[in-house]
This record gives structure tokens, sequence and C-alpha cells, in this order.
């Protein structure tokens, strides 16, 4: 795929918007450029609805958030070995950045037991902008759009207050999917730090 067909998927506006951060040529889990288009064509291509879709001559169900994702067809498509491509969603699933499973296809002569892979991106709906409906940081974190305003304040005063902590103990040195990578500057530790949750620190 050429950056003219990858930068069509993102900008066609007939079929939406999605939300991506800046930094995604950048993040630690895509070794080459390549992996970073290849999970941008996972987000675009993912079901935004429960639909049934034809795939070589078979009905197969998914949810919205999946996608159906031929392992060694993709490898070839993107130019690179089935080895590659395997590595690299074992690589996601790792990081919790999507999960996978199989839809059995009707057998022919040749393939008596035919499996295909469905991959369901984790977070999706983080990803969505709605044109014209809401904001992209309403679409960052669905816990928004429960709040009430006095409670969006209070969360707000003590984001403030934890963030300013935050940086004298520690210090930003990266990104991981929805974390920010954080190193104690007193003992060198890291640390992850939700983007969008006030959470507890997690070790990494």
């Amino acid at each position: 795929m050429n950056r003219k067909n990858i930068i069509g998927i993102m900008m066609n506006r007939k079929s939406g918007y999605f939300v991506v951060y800046r930094d995604i040529w950048k993040h630690p889990v895509f070794k080459n450029l390549i992996e970073s288009a290849i999970w941008l064509y996972m987000i675009s291509s993912a079901s935004h609805q429960d639909k049934t879709l034809n795939f070589l001559d078979n009905r197969i169900f998914v949810k919205r958030n999946e996608l159906i994702f031929p392992l060694r067809k993709n490898a070839k498509f993107w130019k690179i070995t089935y080895s590659e491509m395997r590595t690299f969603i074992l690589r996601l699933k790792r990081r919790g950045m999507i999960t996978t499973r199989l839809a059995q296809l009707l057998p022919t002569s040749n393939h008596p037991r035919r499996n295909i892979t469905i991959i369901s991106i984790i977070n999706y709906d983080k990803f969505q902008y709605v044109d014209n409906e809401q904001p992209a940081s309403a679409q960052l974190s669905p816990l928004t759009n429960k709040q009430d305003t006095n409670k969006q304040l209070t969360n707000s005063s003590n984001k403030n207050v934890n963030k300013n902590k935050s940086s004298k103990e520690y210090e930003e040195i990266g990104t991981e999917g929805e974390y920010i990578m954080l190193r104690k500057k007193s003992d060198g530790k890291k640390y992850l730090k939700h983007k969008f949750r006030d959470e507890p620190l997690k070790d990494y």
C-alpha cells in the first residue's frame, strides 16, 4: 500500500474520521513505519457496528471493533514475511492493543479445515470521532461523557495537583499505547501512567 492509499483511508470524509496520536510513528511498539501503517489500517478497517460480512463465499459475523485479517494475505499485501506479520500480531496482543479469534470457513476439497483470523481492536471507541456530534476530546475517554460538570471540575483539579506532584518526582520518557512512560528521579525506576484515567501508577 502506497502513501496515497494510506492517506485516503484516513481522510475519506464519507467513511468518517478516527483519532490517532501524533507520535504514532515513534511509538515503541512499532519497529518500523510499515507496522505503524498496518495499525492505522486495522483501526480504519474495523467494523463500526455488528454485522455479517461475505468472505470467500462465507458469511462471517464480526462485532463492532473487529476486522477480518488473514495473516498470510496481509503479509503479502504489506510486503513482509508471514513470520514478521505473526510476530507483530503477537506483540500487539502482549501489549493489550488487540485480541484475536478464529472463525471457521466452509471446507473445500483441498482444505477440509479452514480458519480465518478475526482481530478485535481494544479501546476501539477511543479512536472514533463522530463529525458534528461531539469533539475529539470527548471521544478519547468515554468516561467524560458520563460525568456531570461538578465531577469534571473536581477531577480536573485533582489531576492538576497530581500532575504538579508527578512532575517533581518523575520525568516523562515516552509513551506506550494508552500510557505515559515515567522514570522516578530518585531511583530510576520506570512506571506507566494512564493518559485518560486517574489511576495508580503501574510498574513497567
